[in-house]
């Protein structure tokens, strides 16, 4: 006899669990011919409190950690992610060789912004000249909770905006890309089972819309990443609704180049500097 496979039940992730929406909700995924997929969670207003909790929670631990164990964990999840190669491109879909291609860029850009961990704070800090007896130096800091809007690309583009926030030091809430999830719940797996802790990476799947201004109006988290919002209307009133509680903002040009060189402005965007003043001599 022939055997039912046993499908994929694909929930939310957080604070390190697979909870399924509060609401019971769920909406359908297709592939690009309008293929069913999948049934995927459809995250509530609750579900996005729930995460900023689980993010504010790891927060002390996680910007606590030395630089040079946070590259230890996200070179951790490349690992992972190289070990699961074929699964992420069988859900990338398209042709398989242009899907693998996907898949080591990912693992690539996970190991260089892992790189950067214990770098950034040289390049991007300062000992600075000042007329008296003092030391002055300037160093960065993580800003804290940060909600990203994850662009449609389901796996470079969602890596490459959630690895320089978490490798600086602050937590993050995901709203997933809304046609492609999958690839985002998947990769929730790869986080859970290396050394990440729990609610330091968070993800949502559902409807923009519904998320992401009450991701940016919540007063509890630091920044937003507007970089997967197209509707230049929806990306304004997050604007707005950031200004509330003084939110720093990223809304890079439209249409990134995921493969092109990413440089440093996304890890800095999401640092605070603080300078300490000290006597010479003492």
């Amino acid at each position: 006899m022939s055997r039912l496979s046993v499908r994929k039940t694909y929930k939310l992730y957080i604070g390190g669990a697979f909870p399924r929406s509060e609401s019971g909700r769920s909406y359908p995924v297709t592939s690009a011919k309008g293929d069913f997929l999948a049934n995927a969670s459809r995250a509530s207003r609750k579900d996005a409190r729930d995460a900023v909790v689980a993010a504010r929670k790891a927060f002390p631990g996680w910007s606590g950690a030395t630089a040079y164990n946070r590259g230890q964990i996200l070179y951790r999840v490349a690992e992972m992610l190289e070990g699961r190669r074929a699964q992420f491109a069988d859900e990338l879909g398209g042709g398989k060789r242009a899907a693998l291609e996907q898949v080591d860029a990912t693992v690539d850009r996970l190991v260089w912004y892992a790189g950067w961990s214990d770098k950034i704070a040289s390049v991007h800090g300062a000992a600075n000249p000042v007329a008296g007896p003092y030391f002055n130096l300037s160093t960065p800091e993580p800003t804290g909770v940060v909600a990203v809007v994850a662009p449609a690309d389901p796996l470079l583009g969602l890596v490459s905006v959630v690895a320089p926030v978490i490798v600086t030091g602050n937590t993050c809430v995901v709203v997933a890309s809304e046609p492609s999830p999958l690839g985002a719940i998947t990769l929730s797996e790869v986080l859970a089972t290396s050394d990440l802790p729990g609610g330091v990476v968070n993800v949502l799947t559902g409807r923009q819309r519904e998320l992401a201004p009450w991701l940016a109006a919540h007063m509890d988290v630091n920044a937003i990443d507007l970089t997967g919002i197209a509707d230049a209307d929806l990306a304004l009133s997050c604007e707005q609704a950031a200004a509330e509680n003084l939110k720093r903002v990223l809304r890079p040009a439209a249409a990134p180049d995921w493969a092109a060189d990413p440089g440093i402005g996304r890890m800095t965007a999401f640092l605070e500097t603080k300078t300490v003043w000290h006597p010479v001599g003492i």
